[in-house]
């Protein structure tokens, strides 16, 4: 009865120990800064990745940062991070110094640069990785002594140096530093240029998506030739996830998307995705998240509700969307 009761405790222990991991082949960890788009200050667009063979991050957008630390160590997502304890730094100044060692910034637009702008006082040194339309933004809307002190190393003097500005080349690959990752950018239709950010761990792939609007409203195969470039890196590589956008709900006018995604537009853009696959490769399954819903004051139906209705309506190719919610933390 003894060694019955010893073993029991150590299947209990074992299986424990697995349930805190629900996806054991997971490569990439994913948390929530910000989910949101628009005007939700303290909620918007921001994402940590890594390899779950280190502890490094790097971040997708910086809409809020610090706040969306803060709020997924309140949701316990940093569980599995090993967090030195600093006798200089809190918890969440040791995650963003220590942890966190380089931006992929989208797009110019401040619901995907403010947190980054706002915390880099207290940051510490890393590059900022964007093509060089959007490093060109940053330093002539921000980093410009007059909205922003100048924390790069670029622009207007006195430089402070803390950020290196890495201009990336489309449909190049580079690595980024202090992680296993490596990236490749390509260009995505938005009134300002944006980014799609090609992550690559091994032969295992995660995607993120800056703003975009679809093909046929922006007029120029944009993300044809993304989908195009993703279905050649199929052949031999796995796709494990996507983040992309639905900022608005199906009634929206086509004439008043401003370069954005709905349901409706999003699914047809998968399906010429899909249709690109080789026979071998299918979305069925496929884990994608949706961010950038619009926050609204208007009184109404919340559109996360709706916009989830919309996407489950539309949905034949049997992907499995997920919508992003700050301090969640996702496994792929």
């Amino acid at each position: 009865m003894k060694y019955f009761c010893i073993l029991l405790l150590v299947f209990t222990s074992l299986a424990q120990a697995k349930s805190t991991d629900s996806n054991p082949k997971a490569v990439f960890e994913l948390i929530t800064l910000g989910d949101s788009g628009g005007i939700q200050d303290g909620n918007l667009s921001a994402f940590l990745l890594r390899s779950l063979t280190e502890n490094n991050y790097v971040a997708l957008d910086a809409g809020s940062i610090v706040n969306g630390i803060d709020v997924a160590l309140q949701n316990q997502a940093f569980a599995q991070l090993p967090i030195a304890n600093d006798p200089e730094w809190n918890t969440t100044g040791v995650i963003l110094r220590q942890h966190v060692k380089g931006y992929l910034i989208s797009h110019g637009h401040l619901d995907h640069t403010a947190g980054m702008l706002i915390s880099s006082p207290q940051d510490s040194n890393k590059p900022i990785y964007a093509l060089p339309s959007v490093n060109q933004t940053m330093l002539d809307t921000y980093f410009n002594w007059q909205a922003w002190a100048n924390f790069t190393d670029k622009g207007i003097q006195p430089q402070l140096k803390k950020y290196q500005l890495i201009d990336l080349v489309p449909s190049q690959t580079i690595a980024v530093k202090d992680t296993s990752l490596k990236v490749t950018a390509l260009s995505l239709s938005h009134p300002l240029e944006s980014t799609v950010f090609v992550i690559e761990q091994g032969n295992d792939l995660f995607v993120y998506f800056g703003d975009t609007g679809p093909d046929a409203v922006e007029k120029q195969g944009k993300l044809k030739a993304v989908w195009q470039y993703l279905a050649k890196q199929m052949q031999t590589k796995q796709l494990r996830g996507i983040v992309i956008e639905v900022s608005f709900q199906n009634n929206r006018p086509d004439n008043l998307l401003f370069g954005h995604l709905t349901p409706k537009w999003l699914i047809t853009e998968l399906k010429q995705f899909s249709s690109l696959l080789n026979s071998g490769a299918s979305l069925q399954g496929a884990k994608i998240v949706i961010s950038h819903i619009k926050y609204s004051l208007a009184k109404g139906p919340d559109p996360r509700v709706t916009i989830k209705q919309e996407l489950a309506q539309g949905n034949n190719l049997g992907i499995e969307f997920i919508l992003a919610k700050q301090g969640q933390r996702l496994l792929f």
